[in-house]
């Protein structure tokens, strides 16, 4: 077995719509920079993601020098977004927390709602160093998170990926694997380790950089949605649910909270360190 090492990066500057693959990124404590920093919100202000509307998997999001954005997406003109020059925010909810963020101009919302067909505008997180602290049963006091599900950073490895697509051959439905591994939308991808092994990681190390392994990553219906059709079918969550079931959740990769900062490129070494 190869010695394990970073295989590929992944930004989502908007949650839940697709991103980009850089070779490399800098870690700041609250995720990777630049990585779901965006938001879709609903008239409450809920948040929109792929759950309710698994057409965002076919918008894109292209992150440009200051924060800005450039979106495109199935018949809509492309939009440049610039980071929100106003410092008053409104309350947003992001699963249970209410969180603070700042509104983008009514061109964003106008080109989001047309292409949903629903109305929606997008919300730009101004300060993650006190917007939305960490859950403090995995995190120590001051830790914050930007618009991720909860942690700063989800890590994938390409064995476990590859065992599952095993199982997945081996079950009722082979037809709808192999699964790629855009379907768990992780921001590093690890290779070189056994299948399940991050199962037991406490600490680890990518480059420069350690972390803490906060908790596995419990899985939703957006995994069972295909990245370039939008097309839902029933893996991988079938298959979860009779192998990858830890108690009333179905697991796939681990969350990350970064314990310093620096830059991680692809080809870096990884290490366990606990």
């Amino acid at each position: 077995m190869p010695n394990p090492a970073l295989q590929s990066i992944h930004l989502y500057p908007v949650k839940s719509i697709a991103g980009s693959g850089p070779g490399e990124a800098v870690v700041e404590p609250w995720g990777l920079a630049g990585d779901r920093r965006w938001l879709l919100v609903d008239a409450e202000g809920r948040q929109v993601t792929q759950r309710q509307q698994p057409t965002l998997a076919l918008a894109r999001a292209e992150g440009l020098p200051g924060g800005a954005l450039r979106l495109t997406a199935p018949g809509r003109r492309p939009l440049t977004v610039a980071v929100p020059g106003s410092a008053e925010t409104v309350p947003v909810e992001v699963w249970k927390d209410e969180v603070e963020a700042v509104p983008a101009g009514p061109e964003a919302a106008e080109w989001f709602s047309g292409y949903l067909g629903a109305e929606c505008r997008l919300v730009y997180l101004d300060a993650p160093e006190k917007r939305r602290p960490i859950d403090p049963a995995y995190s120590v006091p001051g830790e914050t998170v930007s618009f991720a599900d909860g942690f700063p950073l989800l890590l994938t490895t390409t064995s476990s990926l590859n065992a599952l697509n095993s199982l997945i051959a081996q079950g009722d439905h082979p037809d709808e694997g192999p699964l790629p591994m855009n379907r768990f939308r992780p921001n590093v991808v690890v290779d070189g380790t056994a299948p399940w092994a991050e199962d037991d990681w406490h600490r680890v190390r990518i480059g420069e950089v350690d972390f803490a392994v906060a908790k596995p990553s419990a899985r939703c219906v957006v995994t069972t949605t295909d990245q370039r059709t939008a097309e839902r079918g029933k893996e991988p969550l079938r298959t979860l649910a009779h192998h990858r079931r830890f108690g009333d959740r179905l697991v796939f990769g681990q969350n990350l909270i970064p314990r310093g900062t620096g830059t991680i490129r692809i080809g870096d070494p990884f290490e366990i360190l606990g």
